[in-house]
């Protein structure tokens, strides 16, 4: 569960920083109320998809990772003794341990996005998470916190106090941007497209077209299956996934009529191709080659003939037989006669 916390945006809007195409940089932090498994207190940075630096409990100190930056980002101004503080508070612990484990996380940064018409959109945000639901989050216009959830109103009143620490959240924000510029992710991996066609196993009159793309970087990406050069509603979506070569991936299928006459093909945009990709479909489905064994009905008829000539073949049989008895008898009676004869003869000599 606390991996999910750990790497997971669920922070309110700060969600949609994870999931965009729009450059980022954001520190995140997670402390415990009691150590386990995990610290009692861990921070990550990441730009654009990538880690860019985390926190060392042994060194108390920031680590770097990446050195594709002219002039690197500093950490926020709480510091880590400030973060146990806040959990202790949070979590209602006489002392400094804590019989119930509680989590608090907090998601501080910006993101930058370029529109269609030229101009750039920026979006300073600083947001808190208490125990997997939203808590509080920063108004760096006003200077004044946001509770969104009903136990924040205490914090709340107590953070908005707290007026030179406001001041220098705003003016931290405010420089947040400008790093954004700094970092040269000038990294770019092309995807790799896979389309397959399948027999949709629960009706025998629809078939499941699925596209799959893969080994892409950065995260962001378009992907839609067309009939027609139109996309597909109902479509069922994987999600952008991460590979372990730090790459992603994305899978995405729809339902068809296995006799909808039409042109199908996947449609990607990816900031590494100098144009989309569309890949189309294999003709026939993979699984729904003709059976090497007959249908119920032509089995049944198969069945049918070979019990007639089963039967027909006995017949013969009885009837070849029973002649072959026949001419014997015959053979007898005359091969009898004939030595009557014989005898008869004989006997007047």
């Amino acid at each position: 569960m606390f991996l999910l916390f750990l790497f997971s945006c669920f922070l309110g809007d700060a969600h949609q920083v994870c999931s965009s195409g729009k450059r980022y940089i954001y520190f995140k932090f997670t402390v415990l109320s009691k150590a386990d498994t995990f610290p009692e207190f861990s921070a990550v940075a990441v730009a654009d998809d990538r880690l860019i630096a985390h926190y060392s409990n042994e060194e108390r100190d920031w680590i770097l990772t990446e050195d594709d930056w002219i002039n690197a980002p500093e950490e926020p101004p709480d510091s880590r003794d400030w973060f146990l503080h806040q959990i202790r508070t949070l979590s209602d612990c006489t002392d400094s341990l804590c019989s119930e484990l509680h989590v608090l996380q907090r998601v501080i940064g910006c993101e930058l996005e370029k529109l269609s018409d030229g101009s750039v959109n920026l979006r300073a945000f600083d947001e808190y998470g208490f125990d997997g639901e939203d808590f509080m989050a920063f108004n760096s216009d006003t200077l004044q916190w946001i509770e969104k959830n009903p136990k924040a109103k205490e914090t709340k009143m107590k953070w908005d106090q707290q007026t030179v620490h406001n001041e220098l959240l705003k003016d931290y924000l405010k420089t947040c941007t400008d790093w954004i510029s700094t970092f040269n992710n000038t990294e770019n991996r092309k995807p790799d497209v896979h389309t397959t066609l399948r027999k949709d196993p629960n009706d025998q009159n629809k078939q499941v077209l699925t596209c799959l793309t893969t080994g892409f970087y950065p995260r962001d990406i378009e992907m839609d299956i067309r009939f027609n050069k139109t996309a597909l509603e109902d479509q069922i979506s994987s999600g952008i996934r991460p590979n372990d070569d730090g790459s992603f991936q994305m899978r995405s299928s729809v339902e068809i009529d296995r006799n909808h006459e039409g042109i199908y093909d996947c449609f990607v945009i990816h900031r590494s191709l100098t144009e989309p990709v569309s890949a189309g479909w294999m003709e026939k489905c993979t699984d729904c080659e003709e059976s090497k064994w007959p249908d119920k009905k032509v089995a049944a008829a198969v069945v049918v003939v070979v019990v007639l000539l089963a039967v027909l073949l006995i017949v013969l049989q009885r009837y070849k037989r029973r002649r072959s008895d026949g001419n014997n008898t015959v053979t007898t009676e005359i091969y009898d006669h004939l030595q009557t004869q014989e005898n008869v003869h004989r006997n007047g000599q």
